[in-house]
């Protein structure tokens, strides 16, 4: 029977929202997290944020929630931290992929790339290959990806993927969370013998700060339309939460949840020839990244 208590659990973009949520929920349940931040300044304030909370944990050694620093803009810093987390981390039992971004204008990363799709797709899809074989090792073991219901409106041109043509914010967040939900599903087939299970997960419209990069004209409407539909934070932690932690779903991979239940995804994101051919560029995107613009010693970065 699958419990979270003792388990290890790594969380992307634990520092605020649904991270932090569930990093504090899971940490209550006697999980071992590791939380990753861009911001060293909310790393180290997270366990802080975690302890305040009426009724707080507190931690004995063996429990107290890691940190680690990583920009996911950066894919060879996406290496390093997994380079980190191999090196100190004896065990991984769950990985959340749950950082996230988006931005009002299009945005390059330092790798050249559409940083809305990188951020979102490319870094979680490189720091899960990294982990694989201590997930694999750590087995029975869980990839919990965060989408979102906007993956419904995206699309996948793969000869324009960084929108250099008609960019806007919305299209870029619903292609990034598209690819979300074919990852996670692309990479449950090819982890067949059930070991490691991936799945995706909608947690709902969430009142975060996610989409503070919005343009100054939408933030009025996001504040006081959209956040008419939004639920509380807590509420949009359960069900990534529920998927770390059910005993019911072990046995269940490749799968995307809406809210708590298993739903159907857009038709793009069921193409299973579209999700080999986004599952190799995106390879192809991490490798140009690491080891062309890397530099001499970006040789040892490979992304399995």
């Amino acid at each position: 029977m699958w419990s979270i208590r003792d388990k290890t659990v790594l969380i992307t973009g634990g520092t605020s929202g649904i991270g932090l949520e569930s990093a504090a929920v899971l940490a209550s349940q006697g999980a071992r997290v590791i939380i990753v931040g861009r911001d060293a300044g909310k790393v180290s304030m997270a366990l802080g944020v975690i302890e305040a909370r009426p009724g707080g944990v507190k931690f004995d050694e063996r429990h107290r929630p890691e940190s680690y620093v990583c920009d996911f803009s950066s894919l060879r810093a996406v290496a390093q931290l997994a380079d980190a987390i191999l090196r100190d981390i004896p065990a991984l039992h769950v990985l959340i992929n749950n950082a996230g971004s988006v931005f009002a204008n299009r945005t390059l990363t330092p790798d050249g790339y559409e940083a809305t799709f990188a951020i979102n797709h490319l870094a979680p899809f490189l720091l899960t290959q990294r982990l694989l074989p201590l997930l694999s090792d750590s087995a029975p073991a869980r990839i919990v990806t965060v989408a979102s219901g906007r993956h419904f409106k995206g699309t996948m041109d793969f000869g324009d993927l960084g929108f250099e043509r008609g960019y806007r914010i919305l299209r870029a967040y619903a292609r990034s969370k598209l690819a979300n939900v074919m990852f996670a599903s692309e990479q449950a087939r090819r982890l067949s013998d059930g070991r490691v299970i991936s799945n995706s997960v909608h947690p709902g419209r969430v009142a975060t700060n996610i989409w503070s990069g919005a343009p100054a004209w939408a933030k009025p409407i996001i504040k006081y339309w959209l956040s008419r539909t939004f639920i509380s934070v807590p509420e949009g932690a359960a069900p990534v939460v529920a998927l770390a932690t059910r005993p019911d779903v072990s046995e269940v991979t490749g799968q995307y949840f809406d809210g708590h239940e298993m739903r159907d995804p857009s038709p793009a994101a069921r193409d299973l020839e579209m999700a080999t051919h986004l599952w190799h560029e995106s390879e192809r995107l991490v490798h140009t990244a690491l080891h062309v613009h890397g530099g001499a010693n970006s040789g040892r970065l490979n992304v399995s």
